[in-house]
């Protein structure tokens, strides 16, 4: 079942930016994900504000292999700078409808 990785990023500080895309683009594919969207062109249309740089979205073969990137130790220390130099949220989706 696929799952998703939705974040909202706002860079509090831009110096982490070059060294980490390089990195997470290939940790990404070499995990089986693929990234769908990765805009600040977005827009909220409902709800409280909540202000962000960068709205990502990408999709993952499996939980296990979203976990897998999120824990492999090459990304971590580009993870620690990304969390250090933004302000980040990150949610894990389950590609499925619980209504449904």
């Amino acid at each position: 079942m696929s799952y998703y990785s939705i974040l909202d990023v706002t860079p509090t500080t831009e110096e982490w930016i070059p060294d980490y895309l390089p990195t997470a683009n290939r940790l990404v594919e070499k995990h089986g994900g693929k990234y769908l969207a990765r805009t600040s062109s977005h827009e909220q249309l409902e709800g409280a504000q909540q202000e962000a740089g960068l709205r990502i979205v990408l999709e993952w073969p499996s939980k296990e292999a979203a976990l897998a990137f999120m824990n492999d130790p090459e990304y971590a220390p580009h993870l620690q700078a990304r969390t250090a130099g933004s302000v980040s949220h990150h949610y894990l989706i389950e590609g499925k409808d619980d209504l449904a």
